[in-house]
């Protein structure tokens, strides 16, 4: 049995958006590209059309990937705040014990993270070693570029 992929409400939204985007203006505007390239002439040596087929292949392959994602998702009840340890949903404030800096994390399914917002993946190290522990909680992280050690300061949904 496959796995199944983890989404906030929020998060299903923008993947029915994308798919709905993808599957309409995209495709008509690929196949527009793609026709005016065929006009250049001999398609053994045209890059415009090879260019324009590489990218419908990568549009094509996104789509499948949405559509698999939507077979197969879970969605996180967003609004249970009665659970008092970090959980998929949470948001939490965390002080980085090497520097004194706080940090605020949401923790999300892999198909939503957002670095730049602070969303996290509750399968990265950060994200892992958030999950379960509670307020006041030191936990440590083995991150590529060494370990880091948090406290937890605040959890909320």
């Amino acid at each position: 049995m496959e796995k199944k992929i983890m989404l906030t409400e929020q998060g299903l939204r923008n993947l029915e958006e994308e798919l709905k985007y993808l599957k309409g203006e995209k495709r008509a505007e690929m196949a527009e590209k793609i026709k005016l390239a065929r006009s250049y002439g001999d398609l053994s040596e045209n890059s415009e059309y090879d260019d324009a087929k590489n990218e419908q292949a990568i549009m094509e392959a996104r789509i499948r990937d949405i559509e698999a994602t939507l077979k197969n998702y879970e969605l996180i009840d967003e609004t249970d705040d009665s659970v008092g340890h970090v959980r998929l949903s949470s948001k939490v404030k965390v002080e980085m014990l090497q520097t004194g800096s706080t940090r605020d994390f949401k923790i999300v399914g892999a198909n939503e993270i957002n670095p730049a917002e602070g969303k996290i993946s509750d399968e990265s190290p950060v994200g892992r070693a958030l999950m379960g522990h509670n307020e006041g909680d030191v936990v440590e992280a083995e991150t590529p570029s060494g370990s880091i050690a948090m406290k937890i300061l605040e959890i909320s949904v």
